[in-house]
């Protein structure tokens, strides 16, 4: 009864957000609080949603100061340098743009934050889809393919989950997986490429001065607000909009306008920008080394950028300002998904899900597992978090597949190849950031991605089986 109860609340959920019938925020709480009471435990549907919150509340306040932090650099002009290299790079071809993205999504997710990737990536590029008016759904996707890739990385989180699930080395886990990883970002390139080529056929090409000029009462706008928006020139990167295009939704109604990055805005620091670069590197460097609880590493790196950049308080509270709508989209959608995930643990139906979808493995399979594995990553990861999945599942399958002669590491790699679908679930934190700052609804960055987020994470499944990795 659980189990069923449970996907039909997923279901219930991913229907609802994708036809638009009802907000993700709403959708969040409303289903799982109607569905705790329909299996019969209304009453402990505040311990749940308690526990959920406890559970995200340090995601949440992560997300918040990180918001704030890079909202910051943004303002002061930390990024404008690779904003005009990837212009350089970009020269208005649509493809170019698209295939920048994933390179951009990539190189960034170093780091191993989600959240951090999407803030960079968004603030870089999301001038340039304005602009010519490309659809951002199409950035969002290749963002979220490109990190769920990176995400495999030993400090990335799955990974690291693995290895102390299953008690094996990270390192080993990792580093037979590279080929196989390395085949699926070569993938999410193609992917760009691909998408990219249908974006330059809709629109066109623009020459590089085209895609720059503005009305010269207009200014390109900074990233906080308070400031100036652009109204794009009449038909400036417009295009037939032909067949390639016919499925890709845009973010956003205000097709004219769009934020950039203002040459000339006030709230520019280029004296200081050694420091921001430097205290940024230390931030993400400290993330990576784990010298401190990401939420409190974030917490002092905005008062640090605030203080410094905007020694007057009306000028912190105003970038304060600037960002609070992102602020309050965020948090807000991550507090709602702990509603949602708290029902999903405390009535048990994961853990139910988990049951049946193991026992409906057949025997014939055994010796197939760390296949198996891999498959099944796909939807429990999507569907569950990641603590779900690789602490209460993959034991499970691993023990599976150790009476069949399959070792702990060829389940472990095997489970790390889901999470290229895993980093567009809606309980992602991190891809509310993306969608948030894209301004396109989560709905519309599903219903277009999890088509290509599956078919990546098939082909790396696919690569470690070619290679005998897995």
């Amino acid at each position: 009864m659980l189990t069923v109860l449970g996907f039909a609340m997923i279901a219930t959920f991913l229907v609802l957000i994708m036809t638009k019938k009802m907000s993700p925020i709403a959708s969040l709480v409303l289903i799982p609080a109607l569905f705790c009471v329909a299996v019969g435990q209304g009453a402990k549907l505040g311990d749940y949603v308690v526990e959920g919150v406890g559970t995200l509340a340090p995601t949440a306040a992560m997300l918040m100061f990180a918001i704030i932090y890079f909202g910051v650099m943004i303002d002061v002009g930390l990024f404008d340098p690779i904003v005009r290299a990837i212009l350089r790079f970009c020269k208005a071809d649509p493809m170019r743009i698209v295939v920048g993205t994933a390179l951009l999504a990539a190189i960034v997710s170093l780091d191993g934050d989600g959240s951090t990737t999407f803030m960079i990536t968004v603030s870089a590029m999301y001038p340039l889809y304005k602009r010519l008016k490309m659809s951002l759904v199409v950035m969002t996707c290749v963002a979220a393919t490109a990190n769920g890739v990176m995400n495999t990385l030993p400090w990335g989180g799955p990974t690291a989950r693995a290895a102390t699930a299953l008690k094996v080395d990270a390192a080993d886990i990792f580093v037979p997986m590279i080929p196989a990883l390395a085949v699926g970002l070569l993938a999410v390139i193609l992917l760009a490429w691909v998408l990219g080529r249908r974006e330059r056929k809709r629109l066109g090409m623009l020459t590089l001065d085209e895609a720059l000029v503005t009305e010269p009462e207009t200014v390109l706008v900074g990233a906080g607000g308070g400031d100036r928006l652009t109204k794009a020139p009449e038909g400036t990167g417009t295009g037939t909009g032909g067949a390639g295009g016919a499925d890709i939704a845009e973010g956003d109604d205000e097709e004219q306008e769009f934020k950039g990055l203002d040459p000339d805005r006030p709230t520019l620091r280029p004296k200081l920008y050694w420091f921001n670069a430097g205290l940024t590197v230390a931030l993400l460097a400290a993330m990576i080394l784990e010298l401190m609880p990401i939420p409190v590493l974030f917490l002092i790196g905005a008062a640090l950028a605030l203080t410094v950049n905007f020694p007057r308080m009306p000028d912190q509270r105003a970038r304060i300002a600037a960002h609070a709508d992102n602020v309050l989209n965020v948090s807000g959608m991550v507090f709602a998904a702990a509603v949602f995930t708290g029902v999903l643990t405390g009535t048990g139906m994961v853990e139910h899900m988990a049951d049946w979808l193991v026992g409906a493995i057949p025997d014939a399979m055994g010796p197939h597992m760390a296949v198996v594995t891999g498959v099944l990553s796909l939807p429990l990861t999507y569907f569950m978090s990641n603590d779900g999945f690789y602490f209460g599942v993959l034991p499970v399958l691993a023990e599976a597949g150790a009476a069949h002669g399959v070792s702990h590491l060829e389940i472990a790699r095997a489970s790390i190849a889901g999470q290229p679908l895993h980093m567009s679930s809606p309980l992602v934190p991190a891809v509310y950031v993306l969608v948030g700052m894209a301004k396109v609804e989560f709905g519309d960055h599903t219903r277009f991605t999890v088509k290509w987020a599956v078919l990546t994470s098939l082909v790396v499944l696919c690569s470690g089986v070619l290679f005998g990795i897995i």
